[in-house]
């Protein structure tokens, strides 16, 4: 973390006590639980019966702001856990007293501005005054402590800045982002929904968006053969003796589902693919001419999220990670590394992201598998191949998974924001722990490296952060539905039917819209449906066998012939090309 993030994060933490002073003026009955800073702004979770309405959070502003006039220090004090705890049981303050009880200091740190005093590492600007601009933005139930058996608290968010201008920009960016939030648009485009009775977290893709994700699974199959993977296919389950040999089981079982017994035996939905992939690497031999082997998957996994951190497609319960493992000698990791990494590139190119920030995650300081000179190894191989890019990078320290360092690729959509997408992955651990080897040169056994990759990270989430970079107006080779025809009435009927079955026999993705209205009104609803192109047809049309076409956006591209819009409609349709 930059020395800049810091310094925000510091007058962000300072604004959500300021905010957990004004609810307690406001509304003396409140109880405080935690308040941090967060990526964009800070949160403060409260206790209290009635909800916090819009109203509630104007009058909390005012109060603020009143506070921040006061320009009111904060100051640090110490006091022995044990009173801290006494104190905060005494005002009835359990969440405090349940935090203080679990520091394993003798001492705890205690914060204090004007008549507010809050248990609280810090640090925090030196008073009120500093906090000038904020903004207080929603309002969101949260468990406390993320529990869902625990007590359901109100969580109001917040976001502050050192300038107006920086706060009128990300206000602006906020409100742009709403208008591209993607369960707002997988709604209004009719492409997936979520049901209680299904369960949280868990995707209906409707027709038009399992299209979508066809779309994008042929292309990434395509992709993948061209670039010599094979793909595979594995269970949904399996036993659970699999996730104890990969070590899932001893690591990550909090994640995992509970298991099911079959025959007498437990089994487990998957969390992961790759214990699968290694055991069809070890279905037989293989030798070092055969390294570097690719596998490739589209396999469906689940995880346990808990419900309050459940987001559309970008947080799910299950989901379909785009899965790679590469098998491959370790003289040849570097090499393998930059094909990787070049395929990611190529891949978000394919989708029109541009634009991208990158990071080499070196060991953790504490929880990792293997010997550090392996690691420094590896961290080097990762970074040599990281030059030879050409791309800027910057060093995570200490970001790496637990079983190798790994390269992270964040893109950076349409309004600025980055999204974590693709990455590769340096495995010590599955290795060792199925013992996989190869024969080299000599006859011998010998221990492959392991390269996991994910080009999109999961599906669901990379259709998010698509439907989102591009506010639901998709290219046209990733339109669903490519061309509207439009009759303006009955007398066009069977034209338009076989204009429709002329478009589909040259792969186009056509709908007839034959309903019995206005075409002003069949042209605004197509457009709202973001469809690349609507082809208008009255008598005229009719009679000189062509269309009016209307390209998204409402560009009037006038009368083509049949076959002049059908070239149009090819020329643009093509992975890569953004119309």
């Amino acid at each position: 973390m930059s020395k800049e993030q810091k310094s925000l994060d510091t007058l962000r933490h300072s604004a959500s006590h300021i905010m957990a002073a004004a609810v307690l003026e406001l509304f003396p009955e409140t109880k405080v639980a935690i308040g941090p800073s967060i990526e964009d702004g800070f949160y403060y979770d409260f206790d209290r019966s009635a909800p916090f309405t819009p109203e509630d959070l104007a009058k909390i502003e005012e109060k603020m702001k009143e506070i921040i006039k006061a320009d009111e220090p904060f100051i640090r004090s110490t006091m022995p856990k044990e009173d801290a705890i006494k104190d905060f049981k005494a005002k009835g303050e359990k969440y405090k007293a349940e935090i203080a009880s679990e520091i394993e200091d003798d001492e705890v740190s205690i914060y204090k501005s004007g008549s507010f005093t809050d248990l609280c590492r810090g640090p925090h600007v030196a008073s009120t005054g500093e906090v000038r601009n904020f903004k207080l933005l929603s309002v969101a139930g949260a468990y406390w402590r993320g529990d869902s058996s625990r007590e359901m608290l109100q969580r109001i968010y917040g976001t502050a800045f050192f300038t107006k201008q920086e706060l009128e920009d990300y206000l602006k960016k906020a409100e742009e982002a709403q208008k591209r939030d993607h369960r707002k648009l997988g709604k209004e485009l009719d492409l997936f929904s979520v049901n209680d009775a299904v369960g949280g977290g868990l995707i209906l893709w409707h027709p038009k968006g399992a299209l979508l994700r066809d779309i994008i699974e042929t292309n990434w199959k395509k992709f993948h053969l061209d670039n010599d993977y094979e793909l595979l296919m594995t269970p949904h389950i399996a036993s659970e003796e699999l996730f104890a040999i990969s070590g899932h089981l001893q690591t990550y079982s909090e994640n995992m589902y509970a298991p099911m017994e079959i025959e007498g035996k437990p089994y487990r939905v998957k969390p992961m693919n790759c214990p699968m992939h290694l055991m069809i690497y070890k279905t037989k031999l293989h030798s070092y001419r055969e390294l570097p082997i690719k596998y490739a998957e589209l396999g469906t996994v689940y995880r346990f999220e808990k419900s309050g951190v459940l987001h559309g497609l970008l947080r799910v319960r299950g989901f379909t990670q785009d899965d790679g493992h590469i098998i491959v000698q370790p003289e040849l990791l570097e090499e393998e590394v930059i094909t990787a990494f070049q395929m990611a590139i190529n891949m978000l190119k394919m989708f029109g992201f541009e634009e991208y920030e990158i990071y080499l995650a070196t060991r953790p300081e504490k929880k990792y598998v293997g010997e550090v000179e392996n690691w420094n190894k590896a961290e080097a191989s990762l970074e040599n191949a990281l030059k030879k890019t050409g791309y800027k990078y910057e060093v995570d320290a200490g970001g790496g998974a637990f079983y190798g360092p790994k390269i992270d690729i964040k893109i950076k959509d349409a309004i600025g924001r980055l999204w974590q997408c693709s990455t590769i992955q340096f495995d010590f651990n599955l290795p060792e722990r199925f013992d996989i080897y190869y024969i080299d040169k000599e006859g011998k056994k010998a221990r492959p490296y392991m390269i996991h990759r994910a080009l999109m990270g999961s599906l669901e989430r990379f259709i998010g952060v698509v439907l989102e970079h591009y506010a639901g107006a998709l290219p046209l080779w990733l339109s669903p539905v490519q061309v509207a025809v439009a009759n303006i009435n009955e007398n066009q009927f069977e034209y338009c039917k076989e204009l429709l079955n002329s478009l589909k026999k040259e792969g186009i993705r056509a709908v007839f819209d034959d309903r019995n209205e206005k075409i002003g009104h069949k042209i605004r609803e197509n457009a709202m449906q973001k469809i690349p192109y609507i082809a208008v047809v009255g008598d005229k049309e009719k009679d000189s066998a062509s269309v009016a076409v209307r390209a998204r956006g409402n560009k009037d591209l006038g009368v083509l012939k049949i076959e002049e819009f059908i070239n149009l409609v090819q020329s643009a349709n093509a992975p890569g090309i953004i119309l």
